[in-house]
This record gives C-alpha cells, sequence and structure tokens, in this order.
C-alpha cells in the first residue's frame, strides 16, 4: 500500500483496475498455477503441468504487465530509485532480453525446451528443479509482455504502437505452436513417468493431447486481450497526439487577429479578398456583395 500512496501524494493515483489487474490475474494466476489443485495433481497427470505452465509463460504476465509494475515503481520511488530502475530499463543486457523478436524466441524456446528434452521429466523428480521451471516460464513471458504494455520508455523508439500490435500477432502465433506440437505429438512427454504415476485406468495419450489443447486455448485466449490492449493503447496516444497538435494550433492561431487602435479585434479578411489568382478572382465576381 505504502508504493501506492507515495504518487497519490505527488498528486496523481494509481487506477484501481490496474491494481485489479495485477492482483486478481497476475498474482491470481500464480497462486492457482502453484497451489491449487493443479499442483496437487501435476505429478500424476500430464494435462495439469500443461496448464500450469501456460498460465504461468503467458497468462499470470499479462496480469502483472497489466498492472504496470514498471511505471508504479517509477512513479513510487525517490529520483534516485527512479532513476536506477530506468538505467536498469535502457541497460545493454535488458535491452537485449526485451528486444521483441528476442524476447518471442525466447518464450518459445522456453516452452519446447520444457517439453522436447529432459528439462520437465527431471523436474518432476527433483523438487528444487520443478520451482525453478516455474520462475524460469514466469521470466520468459515477462520479458515480452512487460515492455510492450509498460508506459515506460522500454522499447526502441522504432517499436511505435504499429509495430507493437504487430508484434503481438506474431508473438499470438508463436505461442500456439507448443500447444499444437504438444498435441499431436506421438511420443509420449515424461511417458517413463507419467506411466508410472498416472491414477489406474487414465489414458495417459488422451491425457498429453488433452494437455496441449488447453495449452493451445489458453495461448490464444491471452492473445486476444493484449492485442485488444496495444491496439487501445495506440487509440489513446493517438487522441493525446491531437489534443497537443490542436493546442498547438490555437496557440499559433490565436495572434492572427490584431488589436485595432479603438482597442476592437479586426476581423480577419477571406483568402479571396487577400490573394491572387485565377481561382480568387473568380469567388471575388461570384460574390459581388461582400
Amino acid at each position: 500500500m505504502r508504493s501506492r500512496t507515495r504518487p497519490r501524494r505527488r498528486g496523481g493515483s494509481w487506477p484501481p483496475a490496474r491494481v485489479a489487474a495485477y492482483v486478481l490475474l497476475g498474482l491470481g494466476a500464480i497462486v492457482v498455477t502453484t497451489m491449487s489443485g493443479l499442483a496437487v495433481y501435476d505429478r500424476e497427470l500430464f494435462w495439469p503441468a500443461a496448464v500450469q505452465n501456460v498460465g504461468l509463460d503467458l497468462l499470470a504476465p499479462l496480469g502483472l504487465a497489466l498492472g504496470d509494475p514498471l511505471r508504479l515503481a517509477v512513479e513510487a520511488l525517490p529520483e534516485g530509485g527512479a532513476a536506477r530502475v530506468r538505467r536498469a530499463l535502457t541497460g545493454r543486457l535488458v535491452r537485449l532480453l526485451t528486444f521483441p523478436l528476442v524476447s518471442t524466441v525466447l518464450v518459445l524456446a522456453t516452452e519446447l525446451t520444457v517439453y522436447f528434452t529432459s528439462y520437465f521429466a527431471t523436474a518432476l523428480r527433483v523438487g528444487w528443479l520443478h520451482e525453478l521451471m516455474y520462475l524460469h516460464l514466469l521470466a520468459a513471458g515477462c520479458l515480452f509482455v512487460l515492455p510492450v504494455l509498460t508506459r515506460e520508455q522500454a522499447l526502441p523508439a522504432w517499436c511505435t504502437h504499429p509495430v507493437r500490435a504487430a508484434l503481438v500477432f506474431l508473438d499470438g502465433i508463436v505461442d500456439a505452436l507448443p500447444g499444437l506440437v504438444v498435441m499431436t505429438h506421438g511420443t509420449l512427454i515424461a511417458g517413463a513417468w507419467y506411466l508410472h504415476h498416472a491414477p489406474p485406468g487414465s489414458d495417459v495419450h488422451h491425457d498429453q493431447q488433452f494437455g496441449g489443447g488447453a495449452m493451445l486455448g489458453i495461448a490464444e485466449l491471452v492473445a486476444i486481450p493484449l492485442l485488444l490492449t496495444v491496439l487501445a493503447q495506440w487509440a489513446r496516444a493517438e487522441r493525446d497526439r491531437a489534443a497537443v497538435l490542436d493546442r498547438r494550433l490555437d496557440g499559433e492561431l490565436a495572434p492572427v487577429a490584431p488589436v485595432a487602435a479603438d482597442g476592437a479585434a479586426e476581423l480577419v479578411r477571406p483568402w479571396w479578398e487577400t490573394e491572387d489568382g485565377e481561382v480568387a478572382e473568380r469567388v471575388r465576381r461570384q460574390r459581388p456583395g461582400d
């Protein structure tokens, strides 16, 4: 609560919708994936583990990014702390990892590495590696979503809103690939483990197909609000730009009407009375009474 009240004391406030998105969708997704029945049965059935992983990789980062913790940190921290946050965002390593194409590849590589190497099967046996895998998936997702949605300048200047919308659309397609591959993969993922630990009577192959379908569905459900958020930011930025331009034009046009000697404002004459040319001459002939 302390970090939220500081911007208010500086004359601003943090939108309740951002707080709700951060707490309910972001932190809520982390709690559900790691502390609910999904965490109880992820070592017996594949589909709870698949939902866990895609929730940490896609859903939780979206909720955290909608809360915009980077901008909140800059506004809530003292000037020295805010400067350190901005320096960290512009550091060479962070710039490389959050570069849109690099972060998209990292998300895809993380998912494929988890399921198509010994990483996942080992994590099922080793507790600390299982927890590290959770953190790995969450960090990979945040590297893409947080810079795209934050109001801080965390991306290169060429990443305008149209470019971000295109990157989010591309990322939505890429995020669907692991689910498709898992769903259609003929070989069991961590098959030795699940064949030994699956409940009696369960179909391990069908379980994997169901898990891949859940991954695909969640990936597409996350892509839609992410794209809509970027489009809404784009529209808001265009409105703000238009408002700034209108104010500037109003300021430039204000001195056009000079004050006459008697204090009354001199009317601005129409263009056809002040300009020369065939069109102006034709308008003057058509308006003899003016």
